[in-house]
């Protein structure tokens, strides 16, 4: 194993092993020691199939990456080495995957995916067998049979190593499981919607489960050639969606990224509608149909303090996670809730789905709009947010803020200026190498300068560009 990998002692980020594709940790020589690792972990542990005695078994999904190809061969024969096997599933949206997984009873799934980062980025996160993320420890035991050698001698042979199937349904499965997450009865015809699928792993299932359910569907984006995924478009560009809109006069806009656990939307002019205005949407909904467990929606720290504000006026309330999906996940199933969700897009549903799914969340909207009446331009409204500051820079290393004294000086200098009133965060980014800063309080103005001030001391510091 190369020093780079050795010398980091960690793979795991806030969403799965991430990085630039042949380069470690995302190396076909670590996605087999991965596979390998995965297979000895999630045969010790019980599930459905376990309990039969049978051999694990592990689903692997990917995107439209090129490097998916050698991940995925790689990953498989780590797999199938230690004689578990392997179900391939081909591209298919990380919420298909988890659906898959939980479908067929297997051990695990995987998927092969950098999310909304560059084609030249790549990565590696799993789902247990009931379709939800790894937890820490997990993954921590995964991480020391990777480094340990401790199953190194672990060598089936003959009729025990492990093989392979194509499982050629499995994007015919995911639309149906996203379709009956739309009332029965209800359909979308009379509606034009607009779609850029990032050229990413949403590409065929969401302009499939739009058109079978009755939309009118202009569709762009969606010809991936293993370059070009999340180039300029998707949900991190939500001016390709906004564009898309105006020009074929589309009432609404969808926009995945790459793995299409993400959505953003886009009203009927034009303008986007991001994850904080969709949580408010789809909250506010559920609390007026007395299904929002316990009136409290799940959000991060990231999220608007306006959506507290919203909710409180309802009578609701917001509980807040860490950065990620997976601590958005952990908290509503710790505490039995069924709505939560990013600033960014990731939406959970936990009434249809154990993950982020961003064709079920913009189906959930598509039913306000229809069941309301109102245009998502009104249906936004209902959120009024606190202006924000946002600042994501790049940077060389990750050291301690602890040890960065201009940059805490100015830190706290503004959270001074913001007391009751406002809030700094920063913190680095767990899936790239970048620092990400926000500011939110009631003057636009003040919290701009004041963040420009922090960026610009990053930038010294940390070597961030």
């Amino acid at each position: 194993m190369s020093s780079s990998l050795d010398s980091s002692r960690k793979l795991f980020g806030t969403d799965g092993v991430r990085g630039v594709a042949n380069l470690e940790p995302v190396t076909a020589e670590t996605a087999l020691k991965l596979g390998r690792a995965a297979a000895h972990v999630f045969s010790q542990r019980e599930t459905p199939r376990a309990t039969n005695s049978a051999q694990p078994t592990i689903v692997i999904g990917k995107d439209t990456r090129l490097s998916g190809y050698m991940l995925e061969n790689a990953f498989a024969a780590g797999v199938m080495s230690l004689g578990a096997n392997v179900l391939f599933i081909g591209p298919l949206p990380s919420p298909g995957v988890a659906y898959i997984t939980r479908s067929l009873r297997a051990d695990a799934g995987v998927v092969l995916s950098a999310s909304h980062n560059p084609y030249e980025d790549n990565g590696i996160k799993f789902f247990r067998y009931d379709g939800y993320k790894l937890d820490d420890a997990l993954e921590r035991r995964i991480e020391h049979l990777v480094f340990s050698g401790e199953i190194e001698s672990v060598r089936p042979t003959a009729g025990h190593i492990g093989q392979a199937k194509r499982i050629d349904d499995a994007l015919g499965r995911y639309v149906e499981f996203a379709k009956a997450s739309f009332p029965k009865g209800m359909t979308l015809e009379g509606m034009h919607i607009a779609v850029d699928c990032a050229n990413g792993a949403g590409y065929k299932s969401t302009p499939c489960v739009l058109r079978e359910l009755g939309a009118r569907v202009t569709v762009a984006y969606n010809t991936p050639d293993g370059r070009n995924i999340n180039e300029a478009c998707g949900s991190t560009y939500p001016d390709a969606v906004s564009r898309l809109v105006k020009q074929c006069g589309a009432s609404v806009g969808i926009s995945h990224d790459g793995d299409a656990d993400r959505v953003l939307l886009c009203d009927e002019h034009g303008e986007v509608v991001d994850g904080d205005e969709i949580l408010a949407i789809a909250a506010l909904n559920f609390m007026r149909r007395g299904e929002l467990s316990r009136n409290t929606l799940v959000a991060t720290v990231m999220s608007n303090f306006g959506l507290d504000e919203t909710l409180r006026n309802h009578g609701g309330k917001v509980l807040r996670t860490a950065v990620g999906d997976r601590y958005v996940i952990e908290a509503m199933v710790r505490e039995n809730l069924n709505v939560g969700g990013e600033q960014s897009g990731h939406m959970i549903f936990r009434d249809f789905g154990t993950t982020g799914d961003g064709l079920v969340s913009a189906l959930q909207v598509l039913r306000i709009v229809l069941e309301t009446g109102k245009p998502l331009s009104e249906l936004k409204k209902c959120l009024t947010k606190y202006p924000q500051a946002q600042r994501n820079l790049r940077v060389q290393r990750k050291p301690p803020f602890s040890e960065l004294p201009e940059v805490n000086a100015l830190v706290q200098e503004a959270e001074r200026q913001l007391e009751g009133q406002g809030r700094v965060l920063l913190r680095y980014s767990g899936t790239e190498p970048k620092v990400r800063l926000l500011l939110e309080g009631r003057d636009q103005d003040q919290i701009s300068k004041l963040a420009d001030g922090i960026a610009a001391a990053l930038k010294g510091s940390i070597g961030a560009a």
